[in-house]
């Protein structure tokens, strides 16, 4: 690059010393049409304003040149002003006021100009064009000459009204012009951001740039006048973050640099890097189980982001929150910019994850369960979800269980038919698994059952017919009545009846064992069977015309 900005130094150099200045000056038109007189007002007309000059022929000046803003006319009949000739037609000298001013205004630059400073860089307008280049303004309206070959970009007719940045590059005191180049400013800009980037791109350590510009991608630096971009991946070691919540323009940031890529010329810079690594403190002084205060930094509809106070964020799952399983949004249990306690529940340094937990610090709902209900409680609750096996019931602080065989003395009845969500229901607690934090209810208890209904009306001893529903190893089920059913265990019946049983097929039996709480009758046969021949005893014992030989008789008979 130095040897380029060089080479193109000494084609400045040669260009300058090859091409004659007075060639230069005449593309600028710096000729006798540019001579400066002053001259008197004899007569103004329509828009035109005629000029003694001192010549035969009088000049001729556009009105515009000496109205103001407004129309006013500045100048009147036998007043004198200053012109400069730019030109001749049909014999007369055509005269501009605004040229001999704008040249009073170079006569008076070139006197006290120095060539100390010719480093100095002028911002130009394009006011005007010729053959040769750019007639060129600067702020203060001192007029400039342009060559081609010093343009630094590809000519156009849209050029006019246009501003840059020029250096000159030669002056003639003689002659009254001066000549700039914008290419020249190009190449010293080039070169001095070349040494400026060998610089900065050797720089390993921690620099101090200003923030430039806030885009929603991230943020430009200058750092030692090169603007550098750093990622909004790059601000916190948070993750992405928006910039615009952390900087402003104009403030003071250390950056590190990470990259610079020389084919897009594109600096990257990055914040975090200059910062110390808070993951290391973490890694030493922060454990699994320990409880920190955090800020809810921002909430999310599957959980929250806190944050530990030192450019470092943990997650909290909505699923840690609360100890109520049906969670649906976190902003009903926690705000943003919430003070809180949390637990720790994960950290992982590598990958630069922290997982913490609310609910871990809270009661659990089935301890508070405990201290309010017993076993055989009654109370209510409401249906939260209907399964192929029975119902869940929301009871204000937990959830229970309602097996289907529990919900109804029905042997048919299922939750999912019965129920929808949202249903009010009374349940009674029958069992409370404290190990595995579940509780058992039950609907059908709050009723009679139909074995305590069948009780009314039979009793231990009764012989009772039934039908066969079902035939198991281990006996044989009897259904007695409507949802009403006993059991005969296999010893209470003989082989061979038990053998020749089929279901749908009537069986006669005596009750041995009534349970109203469990629903539960068990029969026997063998029993029916003795106690008939109980009857048949007791019937000869009380037969007195009956004798021994009668009964011989009949057995042989």
């Amino acid at each position: 690059m130095i040897e380029a900005n060089n080479k193109v130094q000494s084609s400045l150099d040669d260009f300058l010393e090859e091409e004659d200045f007075g060639q230069l000056l005449d593309a600028f038109d710096k000729s006798k049409e540019e001579a400066m007189a002053e001259g008197v007002i004899v007569e103004i007309k329509n828009d035109e304003v005629y000029i003694d000059i001192g010549k035969k022929s009088e000049g001729i000046l556009p009105i515009a040149e000496i109205q103001n803003n407004d129309g006013q006319l500045l100048f009147k009949i036998g007043d004198k002003i200053k012109v400069a000739v730019v030109g001749y037609c049909s014999g007369r000298s055509l005269l501009s006021h605004k040229k001999a001013l704008r040249k009073e205004k170079v006569i008076g630059f070139i006197k006290n100009y120095k060539e100390e400073d010719s480093e100095n860089i002028f911002n130009v307008k394009v006011v005007g064009k010729n053959k040769g280049g750019l007639i060129v303004v600067d702020d203060n309206d001192i007029e400039f000459f342009l060559p081609k070959s010093q343009y630094g970009f590809k000519e156009n007719n849209n050029v006019l009204g246009k501003t840059f940045k020029v250096k000159i590059i030669k002056i003639d005191h003689e002659e009254q012009s001066i000549i700039v180049s914008r290419k020249k400013t190009l190449d010293d800009e080039r070169k001095r951001r070349k040494e400026l980037i060998n610089n900065i791109t050797q720089e390993q350590g921690i620099i101090e740039g200003t923030v430039k510009k806030i885009t929603t991608y991230g943020m430009f630096v200058d750092v030692g006048g090169i603007d550098g971009l750093v990622h909004y991946s790059e601000i916190s070691y948070k993750g992405p973050v928006n910039p615009s919540l952390f900087y402003k323009e104009g403030d003071k940031v250390p950056v590190k640099i990470i990259s610079y890529n020389k084919e897009r010329k594109h600096l990257s810079l990055s914040i975090k890097a200059a910062l110390p690594d808070p993951w290391s403190e973490i890694k030493d002084n922060l454990e699994v189980g320990d409880t920190i205060k955090v800020i809810v930094s921002n909430i999310e509809p599957y959980g929250a982001f806190v944050d530990l106070g030192n450019d470092i964020e943990g997650f909290l799952h909505i699923s840690e929150i609360s100890w109520d399983k049906n969670i649906k949004n976190p902003k009903d249990h926690i705000s943003k910019g919430q003070e809180i306690d949390v637990e720790v529940i994960e950290i992982n340094s590598e990958e630069r994850r922290l997982r913490v937990s609310l609910r871990n610090l809270l009661t659990k709902p089935f301890d508070e369960f405990l201290k309010k209900y017993k076993l055989s409680d009654i109370l209510e609750g409401e249906v939260t979800l209907t399964t192929a096996f029975g119902a869940f019931i929301n009871l204000g602080m937990i959830e229970g269980l309602l097996h289907n065989e529990d919900a109804s003395w029905s042997r048919t009845d299922k939750c999912k038919d019965k129920f929808k969500v949202g249903d009010k229901v009374r349940v009674k607690i029958i069992k409370i698994d404290t190990e595995n934090q579940k509780i058992s209810l039950s609907m059908k208890e709050l009723c009679e059952s139909p074995v305590q209904e069948y009780a009314k009306n039979h009793k231990v001893g009764d012989i009772v017919k039934g039908k066969i529903r079902d035939i198991k190893d281990f006996g044989v089920f009897v259904e007695l009545s409507q949802n009403v059913d006993a059991l005969i265990h296999k010893e209470d019946i003989s082989t061979s009846t038990l053998e020749n049983l089929k279901i749908d097929d009537e069986i006669e039996a005596a009750i041995v064992f009534i349970d109203e709480k469990k629903n539960r009758i068990r029969l026997s046969v063998k029993n029916l069977v003795k106690m008939k021949e109980r009857e048949v005893l007791n019937e000869i014992n009380d037969n007195d015309k009956i004798t021994l030989g009668d009964i011989i008789k009949d057995q042989l008979a």
